[in-house]
């Protein structure tokens, strides 16, 4: 959903623009809210700057997908790609939640293949 703040309230109220810019710049925060009304993701680009679609697209399958499942999601990590097993995880514990299977490169960085696919 994207708001639009016509007037600037919600972008003064939370200090979305910045102080020395031009009173007619746009602002330029995306904003990711999860189904428990709580913010997942801020990112605020300058005003010369072009936002990443793709880089939005790709935090949001990864919000999806660390939601539903015990894993994170590596640097540059895109859908289809392994994730990591949540630390919490006992190791014994893994082939049960994660049949594809799981290889370990270090005690507490283990990984398994996309979950959802």
């Amino acid at each position: 959903m994207c708001i639009r703040d016509r007037d600037k309230k919600v972008s003064e109220t939370y200090d979305m623009i910045h102080p020395n810019s031009n009173d007619n710049i746009t602002v330029r925060s995306v904003f990711m809210i999860g189904p428990d009304k709580k913010i997942k993701l801020m990112i605020t680009y300058p005003a010369s700057t072009g936002r990443n679609f793709e880089e939005l697209l790709r935090v949001l399958d990864s919000l999806q997908l660390t939601a539903k499942y015990s894993v994170a999601t590596p640097a540059d990590w895109k859908r289809g790609e392994d994730v990591v097993v949540a630390p919490a995880i006992k190791t014994e514990d893994i082939p049960a939640k994660f049949p594809k299977g799981y290889r370990v490169i270090k005690s507490y960085l283990r990984m398994t293949p996309h979950p959802d696919l």
